[in-house]
């Protein structure tokens, strides 16, 4: 089942390709556009959905995990450490891809 990492910003999905992340995509802040809604359930696949740890990342990050199940595609929540999200997590951490990793195995549904 193809995987995709879903972030939030374009420094997000950059962080992560530089890691070695090449299955991953960013929205725009918040938003996800019905194209972008359709090609992540245009097949089986889990996404990893990996935004921001406040609030309201976590909220949004709640609504599109709903949506997306009610399309029969598998979502987990990737927990970061409390005030990071992809970018500032991999930069003021100094973190490996194998530590994000962990992180993507440890997702919650």
């Amino acid at each position: 089942m193809p995987e995709v990492i879903l972030v939030e910003g374009l420094f997000d999905y950059a962080v992560l390709w530089q890691a070695g992340f090449r299955h991953v995509t960013a929205r725009w802040a918040r938003i996800l556009t019905p194209d972008q809604f359709r090609q992540l359930c245009d097949r089986p696949r889990t996404v990893y959905l990996t935004f921001d740890v406040d609030g309201s990342g976590q909220q949004a990050s709640q609504q599109l995990a709903h949506r997306l199940r009610t399309q029969g595609i598998v979502t987990r929540r990737v927990l970061l450490p409390d005030g990071h999200d992809p970018n500032s997590f991999f930069l003021s951490r100094a973190v490996t891809p194998r530590q994000f990793h962990s992180l993507l195995e440890a997702a919650q549904p």
